[in-house]
């Protein structure tokens, strides 16, 4: 049985599934945490916590407080052993066996979700980053940036 979708959520899941070529929302929710997963992995728990805090901003300006979240929930990992690693450990940059460079990234994307196969991981990855891209301000865009290795961070810019 699927979870449902929080209403919140679903003007920002709509975009990502109109450019991805996804099929349904679900499979745009559980990718977009996997590409905020993998994202996160790339950062300082600091520059996570940075984007997430504008993620919260309220999707519309209400006193009810089911409406004032969008899509910070989505930035949070569903897995509480992940989301509790991703907050000790140091970001994987540099060299190692655990470095996360674009190939990495897109065969993490591609492996860790529901990706149907018809789906190009490319424009996957850039229906999530433009749906992101529009929630957050030209510092937190830029700091994104200079996270990602090369081709994803040019799948960035370019959405």
């Amino acid at each position: 049985m699927q979870t449902p979708i929080a209403e919140k959520n679903l003007p920002f899941l709509e975009k990502v599934k109109q450019n991805s070529g996804l099929a349904d929302l679900y499979d745009a929710r559980d990718i977009t945490e996997v590409v905020f997963r993998v994202m996160r992995d790339l950062m300082t728990t600091e520059a996570a916590d940075r984007v997430e805090g504008e993620l919260h901003k309220p999707a519309e300006e209400t006193d009810d407080k089911s409406l004032q979240m969008e899509i910070a929930e989505l930035w949070h990992d569903t897995n509480p052993i992940v989301s509790f690693l991703s907050r000790v450990r140091p970001p994987w940059q540099g060299p190692g066996i655990f470095k996360i460079d674009s190939d990495r990234f897109l065969f993490r994307v591609a492996n860790e979700g529901t990706m149907p196969p018809n789906v190009d991981r490319e424009q996957v990855v850039k229906a999530v980053f433009s749906a992101t891209k529009d929630e957050l301000s030209p510092e937190r865009i830029e700091e994104i940036a200079s996270w990602l290795p090369d081709r994803v961070r040019q799948l960035w810019e370019e959405a």
